[in-house]
């Protein structure tokens, strides 16, 4: 009898395959043009994705760590001064801190979300504390305007890391655009994916957006006369033909991606020894994170491993333990608890119910 074939942890050829026209007529016009850097596909990606998500200036930029490093740059986050962000994340949000030459500081979180838990995000506070980077992690919506209270009146700045988020929405307004500035990534796997990295920033505020325009070119005048140090990060015109095609199916395929996951839920929601993610509404869903209690998580992966399906522990080390950005003396409970138990499931749009089924039958015979 042959073997199922291997689950894998994200199959992006059904969404492919579904606009390989409209993508290789849209890839064959840039190639027949001859323009590739800064051109007529990045203007009007910039255009329709700030209309998308309700923001007034979008920047594309080569990846979603460059969006958030030149935001930070662009609201004047400068050497030697504290960026309060979680630990449960891609190191490349600490990367971008550390990059400008701030100080990332970790924050805990809530052990309900995986996002950063406001009233930690107070405790850490001080006067050097320049921005906060909330993450919106797994595409849920992090506490935005609860940690907006928190730091009402101390001239700091909220940077959205949206790396995972895109189409997430924090009641009706879009995640990224809750404040000062918002990162994106459009790496392959994320809701918003190219066929290569690429990233943008989003802002209402004018001279952010001027500032960051100027950064991503190496912080050119609008000539070629540098006035500040900037970076080399410009999205190329094929990567915006793609996310111009694919833009069309965000919402679509979010649709995809909540379906996935509640059925995942419905499947594994009696099954002793885990937890399933909370259905926080408005949730991109990039990630279906499950935790796996007492000390167990191990045995479970490998059995979907000898089973042929892929999974993966995001984050089993968090970033304050990562010998670059180490804090020895950092206190975080919740972010070292979830490190210990988190194990994401296969998950795109079009997942059919027969290989969650699969995927949760050998999660609960693993526990069983």
């Amino acid at each position: 009898m042959r073997e199922p074939a291997r689950v894998p942890m994200l199959d992006l050829t059904p969404e492919i395959d579904e606009q390989w026209d409209e993508l290789t007529v849209a890839m064959a016009a840039v190639l027949r043009s001859g323009r590739f850097i800064l051109g007529p596909q990045v203007a009007a990606f910039e255009s329709e994705a700030a209309a998308y998500l309700g923001a007034s200036h979008a920047v594309a930029v080569n990846s979603g760590t460059d969006a958030l490093a030149i935001a930070l740059r662009s609201l004047g986050v400068s050497p030697g001064d504290e960026v309060i962000t979680t630990a449960f994340t891609f190191a490349a949000t600490a990367e971008a801190i550390a990059v400008v030459g701030a100080v990332p500081v970790f924050a805990d979180i809530d052990p309900s979300t995986f996002c950063l838990d406001p009233g930690d995000v107070a405790s850490r506070l001080s006067t050097r504390t320049r921005a906060v980077v909330p993450v919106h992690v797994y595409g849920a919506p992090a506490p935005v305007e609860e940690i907006a209270g928190v730091v009402a009146g101390h001239d700091v700045a909220i940077i959205e890391d949206a790396a995972q988020a895109f189409g997430a929405r924090a009641g009706e307004r879009h995640c990224g655009t809750l404040g000062a500035a918002g990162a994106f990534s459009f790496f392959p796997s994320k809701p918003l994916g190219c066929f290569g990295d690429g990233g943008l920033l989003v802002t209402d505020d004018a001279g952010v957006a001027s500032t960051a325009r100027s950064l991503r070119a190496h912080g050119f005048d609008g000539g070629r006369v540098a006035v500040a140090v900037g970076w080399n990060s410009r999205l190329d015109e094929l990567q915006a033909a793609v996310l111009l095609v694919k833009l069309a199916m965000v919402d679509k395929r979010a649709d995809g991606r909540r379906r996935a996951a509640r059925t995942y839920t419905e499947l594994l929601d009696g099954v002793a020894g885990i937890v399933t993610p909370a259905d926080v509404a408005g949730s991109a869903w990039h990630l279906y994170t499950i935790r796996v209690l007492d000390g167990r998580r191990d045995e479970v992966a490998a059995a979907l491993d000898g089973a042929g399906i892929d999974c993966h522990a995001h984050y089993a080390v968090p970033v304050h333990r990562m010998p670059a950005y180490e804090r020895p003396g950092v206190d975080l409970p919740e972010t070292e608890r979830a490190a210990a138990e988190v194990l994401s499931l296969p998950l795109w749009p079009t997942i059919g119910d027969e290989v969650i089924e699969r995927v949760a039958g050998v999660v609960a015979g693993a526990l069983g």
